[in-house]
């Protein structure tokens, strides 16, 4: 069974109503982004951040998968499919896929403030300052912030490493180290970039689909499963 390694980034959650903070200046929500979503700024201002995500976790949950996540689960029918996302939504596995790595974490899940392999499941949309974990530290979202290590990293990397087929929906590859991730699939892996930015990326031997996630994706899964 051939392996086939999808990126997902932004531009597949927007799709859904999420919005994106890189598309807007800067902002997320209104909200400058290291004001919210670095260690300082939690330090700073707890209460703030916690507000915040809390903001962001209700939209997550009213939020609804799309065609390209629905899209991807049919995947498994005749291939070996890990997801690599960039988002910190579940739409993924809400939508079905089965094998899902979270680079930047989830929000739907808390972590501790003192050792951030310790985390839980969120009951709702609302995570409280003073819950605490196992160690009576504040519990903070389950999302890797700026100036932070993303440990999920090198479990991606071993798996770009394996790729026969490889898919980057929805993101421009700027950021590291996820960016870093294409230069790992072997030479000979088929590589398809969908996002409506694509023909602004200058790279050699990948198909190129400069079209939307929800549209694309769809197609574009019909087009492997018939191969």
């Amino acid at each position: 069974m051939k392996r086939i390694v999808v990126i997902t980034g932004a531009g597949i959650s927007a799709e859904s109503g999420l919005q994106t903070f890189r598309d807007s200046g800067g902002l997320w929500e209104g909200h400058n982004v290291y004001d919210v979503a670095t260690p300082e700024a939690w330090s700073r201002n707890p209460d703030m951040v916690q507000d915040f995500y809390n903001e962001r976790r209700k939209s997550v949950l009213e939020a609804k998968p799309n065609a390209a996540h629905y899209a991807l689960v049919r995947l498994e029918e005749k291939y070996d499919v890990t997801i690599i996302t960039q988002n910190i939504d579940d739409l993924h596995e809400r939508a079905g896929s089965s094998r899902i790595i979270h680079l930047h974490g989830l929000i739907t899940k808390s972590q501790s403030d003192r050792n951030p392999n310790l985390t839980y499941d969120i009951s709702g949309s609302e995570l409280k300052m003073g819950e605490q974990c196992e160690l009576g530290s504040q519990l903070r979202p389950h999302v890797v912030w700026f100036g932070e290590a993303v440990p999920m990293i090198e479990k991606a990397a071993t798996e770009c490493h394996f790729a026969d087929i490889f898919i980057v929906i929805g993101t421009s590859l700027k950021v590291y180290p996820a960016a870093g991730l294409i230069d790992l699939v072997p030479a000979k892996a088929k590589k398809i970039l969908v996002d409506p930015r694509a023909m602004e990326i200058s790279a050699k031997n990948i198909e190129m689909i400069p079209e939307n996630a929800a549209t694309a994706v769809p197609e574009l899964v019909k087009r492997l499963l018939n191969q």
